[in-house]
């Protein structure tokens, strides 16, 4: 599953203009992975509100001996009807843009490779977050679905939810 993405920053100039905001400087870095502060853009009271948070939700699981646990962070949401998403999905307030150049999947047949993927043209383009508040700070996954013709014969399984191109249909992502 997608857990390699990049910004580039010189597409970062664009959502400036849609969010009608300065971003942070710093920026992220470009490269971004789980457990690394990323770039979102959240509904705020006056509007699209861009905000750095942490990508993968934390987990906390059962550990394999008696009375341990194992913390575990979730990058990816599949199972939309999880109780474990179920709040953050049914609250518009806890919904968000991920902005992206490119995502990976790895290469079929294990190793590090990667096949990276990318929506041409579309210098504005977004997976569907959510996201929550955590003891360690603000934290979000993406949305994933049924690959299309093209990932799925490198990721048969999912694929992130991609809002392209300009993000039409982004503000009823964040509002309904």
């Amino acid at each position: 599953m997608c857990n390699h993405y990049r910004n580039a920053p010189e597409a970062l100039s664009t959502w400036r203009d849609y969010i009608g905001w300065d971003l942070f400087d710093p920026l992220p870095a470009p490269d971004l992975w789980p457990r690394r502060p990323a770039l979102v853009v959240c509904n705020g009271g006056a509007g699209k509100v861009p905000a750095v948070m942490t990508w993968g939700v934390p987990l906390t699981l059962p550990g394999k001996r008696p009375g341990t646990t194992v913390t575990k962070h979730v990058t990816n949401v599949r199972n939309l009807t999880s109780p474990f998403w179920r709040a953050m999905l049914n609250d518009p307030a806890q919904r968000c843009l991920v902005p992206f150049t490119s995502f990976a999947e790895p290469r079929p047949g294990g190793g590090r490779d990667e096949v990276w993927f990318a929506a041409p043209g579309t210098p504005l383009t977004a997976f569907a977050g959510i996201w929550r508040a955590d003891d360690q700070g603000p934290v979000f996954a993406f949305l994933t679905c049924a690959p299309n013709p093209l990932v799925a014969p490198v990721h048969p399984k999912a694929m992130p939810v991609i809002l392209a191109p300009l993000l039409r249909g982004s503000n009823g992502l964040l509002h309904r």
